[in-house]
């Protein structure tokens, strides 16, 4: 019987919740933006590295819809 069918991980049976994946990457960027506008820091080495964090979530969301848009990506 193991010979006729290919050996897989139960995870990769069922799909993940990518709608909720990418609600919580976008409110997470928000979140990091939030942060970096109304926190107590005084540099602004901080304010770049959170806004740079939360500029990346966002591109890989919008690559991500791209992607599955053009087929690219299942």
């Amino acid at each position: 019987m193991a010979g006729s069918e290919p050996v897989t991980a139960p995870d990769q049976h069922k799909p993940g919740h990518r709608k909720a994946g990418r609600i919580l990457a976008v409110l997470s960027a928000a979140m990091l933006v939030l942060m970096a506008f109304c926190g107590n820091h005084e540099g602004r080495v901080e304010d770049i590295w959170l806004v740079g964090i939360a500029a990346l979530l966002l591109a890989i969301v919008i690559a991500d819809a791209v992607l599955r848009r053009n087929g690219l990506r299942s």
